[in-house]
């Protein structure tokens, strides 16, 4: 049934909001109008509404119901209220599952230290937020960053209670170990309030307090707490003399819109200015709108900015907007449009991003990091797992027993840092025995080479685990998350078989989703590191095969096998070889070819 367009005298003549629906009654759009007749009348004029999509919804409309407010307020807000409750698909809509990553020092602690945390709406007032980054990566970035300014600890509460003994970040001077009390509690928070000062972007005044305090330990005679500092002092001064990303904009907190539009396609960018720096950025696309740019943006303001604690003291947007001023009150935010200086350049950053992003595909990695955070919230890992390294092992009947380690990063796989271990002294059988050498090898030569992963994965279960904890303690290894994953029955056959993962707090394995999207991923590096292992303990018994049917035949030494197997690959076909090809290979004669026909069965 298309709407009446006579019905559109009944009207009325006030200020408030419409509602467009379809022929099933659903709500199609939502919109304003100071006043609602001569408003409405211009969707059916036929020269009336110029924006490109206004067709395709007029085609659609069946009924359209009004309500009538007394103040232009009033009808913005209600109209934002409508778009959230219908999500009407001319409008855009921002979902509210969007989840925000900042960098939280739990300042409460006796020994704070630096996360990286993830949360939806408000964040807990469980101690200091930065951000929010709605960029993993430029969390990551500063989070890393930190860590190699400011020697705070970096492992959990129940490793700080239990080491006796400091851990591998002390030795390379990354953390000052109050674990084990290697430094006093002030010389520790002196560490903390510096990186709460960098963080709030007070460089300056973190360098003048930092020179101070190295001359005192100097005049004390503590010289290598001052060489210390003064280590630290050269790497925020190569940090902020290199850093060309901030824009001081007079330190303000401010966010900067920007729209990008082609054909039916919108790209919108936010750029998150906090105390005068850029630290992230978010873009949301939108297609098949009915909005043209203004009513974008208010529509998007409103939406992402009401409610919300923690924001920017003004938001700065590309084009005049007839009511930012009713914005700005309902927000108490300031709505500007800047037109030159520092303000306009911050704008201007944001349209390029929205240009670029827009010809951008980056919808995969977006994945990926999301991915990524979600398991560090599932397994309460207390790093980012951007480099994972998983280990199997594989015997058959206790023979050739290989290991098989095999890394992805940034949730890929990392081919070039795959690995294949020969397992020398573990028992035959001995699986425990296996896991442990492998370890052992291998994070004793990664922490030799300051190149530890964030996440450690074995394949297996309790027992697994135990022998991996026992590594660590051994390694002084408490920078590294760890799991054990074990599939049901030990198979490792694909299908939706029961998963438990085991951590190393928790008594009893967690149980994830044979649908869920991290129970794929994990599966993916455990069923990849089988497969390798699996594949090279094959290959090592063919060698071990071919080379014992040699080994059966006079004449046939090492070298001369050798020749043979890299010549023809396999016994079968030095087998059907004639006498000619066999004599092609350097030193095989006669005789050997002669005794290679009566011994190979």
């Amino acid at each position: 049934m298309v709407f009446d367009v006579k019905l559109l005298e009944q009207y009325p003549t006030q200020s408030g909001v419409y509602l467009m629906k379809d022929a099933l009654g659903k709500v199609i759009y939502v919109g304003k109008a100071k006043q609602l007749k001569n408003r409405l009348k211009q969707y059916f004029a036929v020269s009336g509404d110029s924006r490109p999509m206004v067709p395709f919804l007029v085609r659609q409309i069946s009924q359209i119901d009004t309500i009538v407010v007394p103040s232009e307020k009033e009808a913005l807000l209600l109209e934002n209220t409508l778009i959230k409750k219908h999500q009407p698909k001319f409008n855009a809509f921002l979902k509210d599952d969007k989840t925000f990553i900042s960098l939280m020092v739990n300042n409460r602690h006796p020994w704070p230290m630096v996360r990286l945390v993830r949360y939806k709406g408000t964040p807990k007032e469980d101690g200091l937020y930065f951000g929010p980054y709605t960029s993993a990566f430029a969390a990551r970035q500063t989070y890393e960053l930190i860590t190699r300014l400011f020697p705070i600890r970096q492992c959990s509460d129940e490793e700080l209670k239990r080491r006796t003994r400091p851990c591998l970040l002390y030795s390379i001077k990354r953390c000052i170990a109050p674990c084990v009390n290697k430094c006093t509690k002030e010389e520790y928070d002196t560490y903390v309030n510096g990186a709460i000062d960098f963080l709030k972007g007070k460089d300056k005044e973190i360098l003048n307090n930092l020179y101070k305090e190295m001359k005192l330990a100097s005049e004390n005679l503590e010289y290598e707490r001052a060489a210390a500092i003064l280590q630290t002092i050269r790497q925020i001064e190569h940090v902020v003399g290199t850093d060309t990303l901030v824009v001081k904009a007079g330190g303000k907190n401010s966010d900067a819109l920007a729209i990008y539009r082609q054909g039916e396609e919108v790209m919108l960018v936010q750029l998150l200015f906090r105390e005068g720096k850029l630290i992230g950025s978010e873009h949301y696309p939108f297609t098949h709108i009915l909005e043209e740019d203004e009513e974008l943006l208010s529509s998007f303001i409103l939406q992402q900015y009401q409610h919300k604690q923690g924001g920017p003291s003004e938001i700065l947007v590309p084009i005049p907007m007839k009511n930012a001023a009713l914005l700005s009150e309902i927000l108490s935010i300031t709505i500007f449009h800047p037109q030159k200086g520092e303000k306009r350049a911050l704008v201007g950053i944001a349209e390029e991003n929205a240009k670029a992003i827009f010809h951008q595909e980056k919808d995969h990695q977006e994945l990926k990091e999301k991915m990524l955070l979600d398991l560090q919230d599932t397994l309460k890992l207390n790093r980012y797992p951007k480099r994972i390294d998983c280990f199997d092992t594989s015997n058959i009947a206790g023979t050739d027993p290989v290991a098989s380690l095999v890394a992805f990063t940034d949730g890929e796989k990392d081919t070039k840092r795959t690995r294949l271990f020969k397992i020398k002294a573990a028992l035959k059988g001995d699986d425990y025995g296996a896991m442990r050498e492998v370890l052992m090898r291998h994070l004793t030569r990664a922490k030799e080479a300051d190149d530890l992963p964030d996440l450690i994965i074995v394949d297996g279960g309790k027992g697994q685990l135990n022998i991996a904890i026992d590594v660590f303690k051994e390694l002084d290894i408490a920078s590294v998350d760890l799991i054990a994953l074990t599939k049901e029955q030990g198979r490792h056959d694909k299908g939706m078989t029961e998963e438990r993962v085991f951590l190393p707090d928790n008594r009893d394995p967690i149980h994830l989703n044979p649908r869920s999207n991290l129970l794929f991923l994990l599966q993916k590096m455990r069923d990849e590191a089988h497969r390798k292992a699996i594949g090279f303990h094959r290959l090592r018994r063919t060698k071990r095969t071919l080379t014992s049917a040699l080994d059966e035949v006079p004449g046939i030494g090492e070298t001369k096998r050798s020749r043979l197997l890299r010549h023809f690959g396999s016994v079968e076909k030095i087998k059907s070889a004639s006498d000619d090809e066999l004599k092609e290979i350097k030193g095989i004669t006669q005789k050997d070819i002669d005794a290679l026909r009566k011994h190979l069965p």
